[in-house]
């Protein structure tokens, strides 16, 4: 399957079971769980659907991050401004947000890079079968 289609079917799981939550909480009245819960829904679909970037080989890691970061930041950055998770009263909380988005973004990116790029790469290269070369 390829990654664009892999993408949508990931993003659409999101949106659709977010979406039924989201409206049976408007339909009982409570205004504010439900626009929590489509902004929740917003950042599930896009986290999940973008992460097929990733599989994309022919791209490097910094124009997959790169696409990445634009994606999240047209979605995720502002379903967090609409959750009504955060008081919005002035710039300087619209920038706290922003420093949020960013701080959290970077943190998740390195702990994902090291775990996928790094350590599991090791883990499987210290356990390849194939005979290895021995030294004279």
């Amino acid at each position: 399957m390829s990654p664009l289609r892999l993408g949508l079917i990931l993003a659409g799981v999101s949106v659709v079971i977010f979406g039924v939550m989201g409206v049976a909480l408007r339909a009982e009245g409570d205004l504010s769980a439900a626009r929590s819960t489509f902004a929740a829904g917003v950042i599930a679909a896009a986290t999940s659907g973008t992460s097929v970037i990733y599989q994309v080989d022919r791209w490097k890691l910094s124009r997959q991050s790169a696409i990445h970061f634009v994606i999240m930041l047209c979605t995720v950055l502002p379903a967090l401004f609409w959750s009504g998770w955060f008081s919005l009263d002035s710039p300087l909380e619209y920038l706290a947000v922003v420093g949020y988005f960013l701080v959290a973004g970077l943190v998740i990116w390195l702990v994902m890079f090291s775990v996928f790029g790094v350590i599991l790469p090791k883990h499987r290269a210290s356990r390849d079968p194939t005979p290895r070369k021995q030294r004279s």
